[in-house]
């Protein structure tokens, strides 16, 4: 068994206080977001906008995988997938998600509990129209998380596909689109000296207001 107990860091970088945050998480959502994006440039963040999508599956098990957001707002987070995936029929069985960030270049996570639901047909061609044909034509091609005889079967179907699309418009297929999650309680921890981390909590109320909670680390 690997001993790993001497793996030890101290968070020094930054806190949080509740006298310099806003009423709304996605405020300082945003405030966090691009502070990371901007910090030490862009080899430092990586992928600012990777996060973990935790669903409960059709099997009763977690499961949380790593997906890209698309697009935040008032309203919440969007990402997209293939509908019938695995995540997908897990989602459409139970909306009741989570979504984290861990942004390790400024000592921060951002834990989301959310209610997801499809977004628009309109917001999903939309985005759909703006992807790379490449990247249109593996969302077609892919049956996700359903089993494939080998790389070679998913190698020529595409050839065939860009041969079958070769000069025509490539439209989104009915089976993929977005998800909105749409925030009930997001909390922001930073890291703190002595492990006494930083953790506040926002909890949406029935007035759509904010409860704003620290909680001990």
């Amino acid at each position: 068994m690997e001993d790993l107990s001497n793996y030890r860091k101290s968070y020094e970088k930054s806190q949080l206080l509740e006298d310099n945050i806003p009423e709304d998480p996605i405020n300082l959502f945003h405030k966090w977001f691009y502070e990371t994006q901007d910090f030490g440039g862009p080899d430092a963040s990586g992928e600012v906008n990777a996060m973990t999508v935790a669903t409960i599956g059709l099997d009763g098990f977690p499961k949380s995988r790593v997906v890209l957001l698309k697009k935040f707002n008032e309203e919440g987070f969007i990402f997209y997938t293939n509908y019938n995936s695995e995540k997908g029929k897990a989602i459409q069985n139970n909306p009741n998600i989570c979504l984290s960030f861990f942004w390790h270049s400024m000592e921060r996570q951002v834990i989301i509990k959310g209610i997801a639901e499809k977004t628009s047909r309109t917001i999903s061609d939309n985005y759909f129209s703006s992807r790379p044909d490449g990247s249109k034509l593996g969302a077609i091609v892919s049956p996700q998380s359903e089993v494939i005889p080998s790389r070679h079967y998913l190698d020529n179907k595409l050839r065939e596909l860009e041969s079958a699309y070769e000069g025509k418009e490539i439209l989104r297929p009915d089976f993929w689109g977005g998800f909105l999650v749409r925030p009930i309680e997001v909390e922001f921890w930073q890291g703190r000296p002595n492990r006494l981390h930083d953790r506040i909590r926002y909890q949406i109320q029935d007035n759509l207001s904010w409860k704003i909670d620290r909680l001990s680390p």
